[in-house]
């Protein structure tokens, strides 16, 4: 018998603030897990309005370091995931499989792997050769620039959370911060390497495709109606 691939649901949700990137995460996850099979996979693709996040390490941020931040015209979160301050905002896309991971393979080692390597396929196909992985978490090009964070959480399975792509970012708003908690490390993006303008919309379709070969599923991508259904319900359920 052929077994059939997992089907993820691709929603491209466009330029939205991040708790609403939040609340249209809990609502897509809030699904029965039993039996499995029945959880619906999504890759949300989204780019937020300018915010500083900290994982579950803060690493010393105090509620100073809050208010400074919140001073420079960004939003201050602190979340469930992985990993220490990021920066998310316009020009970056973030991207959020949400996954039961015993559709594909239970184990979060194997999805972070996998996460990390539909990066790198991603920015070779943009034309970053050297992008790749180092000691330190995220996607590195020569090892020294990060050009894209990851930080996940796994419950149950299920996967949230994800990355952050610069694609056409201002990176002035890494200088605020100690990014992922790095001493000594700079930021990139698809831009500043490629010495052109790279946009959201041009790297969600290279990731995408990327994402069905690395994770070996089929995707399907949300047409508006949709688009807006969901995200309506999404509102009305927060």
């Amino acid at each position: 018998m052929v077994k059939l691939k997992p089907l993820v649901n691709v929603l491209n949700v466009g330029r939205i603030k991040y708790q609403q990137g939040l609340q249209l995460q809990k609502f897509l996850t809030n699904q029965s897990n039993e039996p499995f099979t029945e959880f619906r996979n999504y890759l949300v693709l989204q780019e937020f309005e300018p915010v500083y996040t900290i994982g579950i390490r803060t690493k010393g941020y105090t509620q100073e370091d809050e208010e400074r931040l919140r001073k420079l015209g960004a939003e201050f979160y602190k979340t469930n995931r992985g990993g220490l301050i990021t920066f998310h905002g316009p020009g970056q896309l973030v991207a959020y499989p949400l996954l039961h991971l015993k559709q594909f393979k239970p184990s979060m080692r194997w999805y972070v792997a996998n996460l990390e390597q539909m990066v790198i396929e991603t920015c070779k196909q943009m034309g970053v050769a050297n992008a790749t992985t180092t000691e330190d978490t995220g996607i590195w090009v020569d090892g020294e620039r990060k050009i894209c964070a990851i930080g996940v959480h796994g419950s149950r399975y299920v996967t949230t959370h994800g990355i952050g792509f610069n694609c056409c970012t201002d990176l002035k708003w890494f200088d605020h911060i100690v990014p992922c908690g790095i001493e000594g490390k700079g930021v990139t993006s698809l831009s500043e390497e490629l010495k052109r303008n790279v946009t959201i919309e041009e790297t969600s379709e290279k990731l995408i495709e990327t994402f069905g070969k690395v994770f070996r599923c089929d995707t399907v991508e949300y047409n508006k109606v949709e688009l807006e259904d969901v995200l309506d319900k999404a509102r009305r359920h927060s």
